[in-house]
């Protein structure tokens, strides 16, 4: 929405709306918009830069451990967050922070992945290595990892093959330990799950909601996974600093006024 014509994105359509108060924020343009209703001209300035805005949707499923925290076509954010900063990666982590998702800085890692996602995954899982996180993964995660030299730490079961066993209470040796069972263990930091099928949405399903009742931040795209270990290799250590909008956009809008001025 913001391009070489910024009139072209101010009400494409009603729905952009909804994204007045981030693009505000991001943005300084509630002076284009001013000068644009009484027919101004300068509209083209380029935009404020030196710095990324992340948009955030913050979800209520922690209240409500019962429900599948897998994302559809309903309306279940109850707010929005943002964080801004000078990469994308730092910018991520602060959203995803003020959205109640904390991205893990030790522990393990559990990942399953359908078979589309596994070539991002294998990034994704090296990555998280060399933060020097732990890995566990399903059997057929766990074997694609090892075919490229990235063995993982422990390899579990399918929660539908687990029903379908002796019944007898799991120990941490056992192959037949599933994903639940670790998380409700507290001995996963954080899930990525991205479910194919039949059998994977209901493996799936039961390893959301385990990781919504013990407080586990999960992602559920191969896309969310790469976005928060780059945040985390970005952050690695360092101290999060803030500014204030007027920080970040004071000479943009320094600028405007003296532009503006008769």
């Amino acid at each position: 929405m913001i391009g070489d014509d910024l009139r072209r994105g101010v009400m494409a359509v009603p729905v952009v709306m909804a994204f007045q108060p981030f693009l505000v924020a991001a943005q300084p343009l509630l002076d284009a918009v001013g000068r644009l209703i009484e027919g101004g001209v300068g509209l083209l300035r380029p935009p404020v830069g030196g710095h990324v805005a992340v948009k955030e949707a913050v979800l209520p499923f922690s209240r409500f451990p019962e429900v599948d925290p897998a994302l559809g076509p309903e309306m279940r954010s109850t707010g929005e967050v943002m964080g801004i900063a000078d990469t994308f990666g730092r910018a991520f982590y602060k959203a995803e922070l003020a959205a109640g998702t904390f991205l893990p800085t030790e522990g393990t890692v559990f990942l399953s992945l359908a078979d589309p996602d596994k070539p991002a995954g294998l990034v994704v899982a090296q990555r998280f290595r060399a933060l020097g996180l732990g890995i566990v993964a399903t059997e057929g995660t766990a074997a694609y990892l090892a075919a490229f030299d990235s063995p993982v730490d422990q390899v579990v079961a399918k929660v539908q093959e687990r029903s379908s066993g002796s019944g007898s209470e799991p120990t941490t040796g056992d192959r037949r330990v599933t994903a639940v069972d670790l998380i409700a263990a507290g001995k996963i930091s954080f899930v990525v799950n991205t479910p194919r099928g039949r059998l994977g949405r209901s493996d799936g399903e039961a390893i959301r909601k385990a990781a919504s009742l013990h407080r586990v931040s999960c992602v559920t795209t191969v896309d969310a996974a790469l976005a928060a270990v780059q945040g985390l290799a970005e952050r690695d250590g360092d101290l999060l600093t803030v500014k204030t909008l007027q920080e970040y956009h004071g000479d943009g809008v320094a600028a405007a006024v003296a532009s503006a001025a008769p």
